[in-house]
């Protein structure tokens, strides 16, 4: 895809884990020449992670070009400072105070970079919390989010990294919002987002229902529906599917469809509120209808009424999908081992046309001696500078 919107913008990423690989794959997708600043030898740690993080860096990888540094040493850190003073972005997600210690904090590399956007993505942002450590399940829990997901007693993350991969979204607007500014302004600023304020805004919905009647929010499972049918059955082939029948128009639909003309003509059923009241004998008496058929079955029948539903799927299951797995939806790519996947691409369409794949996730330091010659460091100082352990390079890499 030509005439990507970030094409031309330069973004240095000093990060690790979701939040800030997140922040720079969605910038990568569109468009951004985005450099991933690595520790030599060990990389990202997420490179190495197994079990239930194993596709964190493949995720969150592609698009990007990487460079391993090690920005503890004199040399090291004079490198990223040159990388710096040539981009136009700086993301970083390490805990408060870390990029001070080695003076790549925002008022160290602004004094000599003042047309710089720097993104600092944070537990907790300003306030009482800011020195906490944070993770996505940290602020689930204390932010109402767990409460609000498993059953009462019984707090439950969500089956994503959702604070994180949304921060980092949030992230992503504060950053185009400063590069729209600086086109008035010429001048670069700090921007910041924060697991927990993010977390916050997620269940924003929940405390203003509060803050309006008066009465604590249940947990989802055992929540009062607004709907009268919003539920999940089961069906006669052993699988499940999520039905959501939210208008008037769709009751009377979904019953045609299901051969329920009786309850489609009951007037105790006519509109949303009374079957809400009605839920306690009406879902068995759909559940019965329902469980006479296939998932399939159910399936095509409510996309032809126009009624909400989903079949119920693990994630495993989506590679199969028919709407993903077309080209233009999905992005390929290459494993470090040489096998080849797919993954979804962001969720946007520019003209109609999806964002894909410029690159596979990079070995660590793919891209140092290109970077480096960019910078304009010479075939000698690169080795000696990979020699002396202050770069690094992939096995067999010309330096």
């Amino acid at each position: 895809m030509t005439g990507l919107p970030l094409a031309g913008v330069r973004v240095v990423e000093l990060s690790h884990v979701v939040m800030g690989p997140a922040c720079g794959v969605v910038l990568a997708d569109l468009g951004a020449d985005v450099v991933k600043v690595e520790p030599p030898v060990t990389g990202d740690k997420t490179r190495h992670l197994g079990e239930a993080s194993a596709g964190l860096f493949t995720t969150y990888s592609r698009n990007k070009r990487s460079v391993a540094v090690d920005v503890h040493t004199p040399e090291g850190h004079a490198f990223v400072r040159r990388l710096v003073a040539d981009a136009d972005v700086l993301i970083e997600n390490f805990r408060p105070g870390a990029l001070d210690a080695v003076g790549l904090d925002y008022a160290s590399l602004s004094t000599h970079a003042p047309r710089l956007v720097y993104c600092s993505l944070k537990g907790f942002l300003a306030g009482p919390y800011e020195q906490r450590v944070a993770l996505d399940e940290v602020v689930q829990m204390m932010g109402g989010l767990a409460y609000m997901t498993g059953p009462p007693g019984r707090p439950l993350r969500a089956g994503a990294s959702v604070n994180d991969l949304m921060g980092a979204v949030f992230a992503v607007t504060g950053i185009v919002a400063a590069l729209y500014e600086r086109e008035r302004t010429g001048c670069g600023k700090l921007v910041r987002a924060g697991l927990f304020e993010n977390n916050a805004f997620l269940v924003s919905q929940h405390m203003a229902r509060f803050a309006i009647t008066g009465e604590a929010p249940r947990p989802l499972p055992v929540r009062e529906s607004g709907w009268g049918v919003y539920d999940v059955f089961a069906t006669s082939d052993g699988e499940k599917v999520f039905l959501a029948v939210v208008t008037d128009r769709q009751w009377r639909a979904f019953c045609e469809a299901f051969g329920l003309d009786d309850l489609a003509a009951t007037e105790a059923l006519a509109t949303n509120r009374l079957r809400v009241d009605a839920r306690e004998w009406m879902i068995p008496v759909l559940a019965g209808a329902i469980g006479s058929r296939t998932r399939d079955d159910v399936c095509v029948l409510c996309e032809a009424a126009g009624v909400g539903f989903a079949p119920i799927r693990r994630p495993e299951e989506l590679f199969d999908d028919p709407h993903l797995k077309r080209p233009e939806a999905r992005v390929d790519v290459t494993l470090e081992d040489g096998r080849t996947t797919w993954l979804p691409g962001l969720p946007l369409e520019l003209d109609g046309r999806r964002l894909s794949g410029r690159r596979n996730p990079p070995r660590l330091g793919e891209h140092t001696v290109e970077v480096a010659g960019a910078l304009g460091y010479s075939s000698e100082e690169i080795a000696r500078l990979v020699d002396a352990g202050v770069l690094d390079v992939p096995d067999a890499a010309p330096v």
